[in-house]
C-alpha cells in the first residue's frame, strides 16, 4: 500500500470532507424546501386515477431516497473526521495497513484499504444490493 499520509494531506483532506459537509446540509435543507413547496399534495391534487396517484407517491419516495443517501453520507463524513481526530484516517479499520491516496481522492470517506473492501463487499450483503 502507499505511505502514510502527511499533515498536509490530512488537512487537506479534512477541509474537503467539512466542505462536502456544508454542501451536503445546504442540499438537504433545500430539498426539504421544494418537498414542502411542491411535490405530494400538489401532484396527488392533479392526479385523475390509481395510476398517477402512484406516480406521484414514487416521486416523493425518490426524494426522500435521496435526501436519506445524503444524510448517510453525511454519517460517513462524521466518522472520517472522527478517525482525524483520533489519528486513524486513512489506515484500513480491517487490517491497520495505509489506505493509498489515490483511493482516498476518489472516496474521502474510505475507511478500508481496496483488499479488505473487496472482501467485506463480498462477505456481508450492501443495502440495496440482491443477496444470494
Amino acid at each position: 500500500m502507499g505511505p502514510e499520509l502527511t499533515d498536509r494531506q490530512v488537512a487537506e483532506f479534512r477541509q474537503q470532507l467539512k466542505d462536502r459537509f456544508y454542501a451536503l446540509r445546504k442540499e438537504i435543507r433545500q430539498e426539504m424546501l421544494d418537498s414542502d413547496d411542491q411535490h405530494f399534495i400538489d401532484l396527488a391534487g392533479r392526479v385523475h386515477d390509481l395510476e398517477e396517484e402512484s406516480v406521484a407517491a414514487l416521486l416523493v419516495d425518490l426524494n426522500l431516497a435521496n435526501i436519506d443517501r445524503h444524510i448517510q453520507e453525511i454519517t460517513d463524513i462524521d466518522k472520517a473526521l472522527i478517525r482525524i481526530a483520533e489519528n486513524n484516517y486513512g489506515v484500513c479499520i480491517d487490517c491497520d495497513v495505509a489506505i493509498e491516496t489515490k483511493r482516498l481522492n476518489a472516496n474521502l470517506t474510505a475507511k478500508r484499504c481496496l483488499r479488505c473492501q473487496d472482501k467485506h463487499e463480498k462477505t456481508f450483503v450492501q443495502p440495496g444490493h440482491a443477496s444470494i
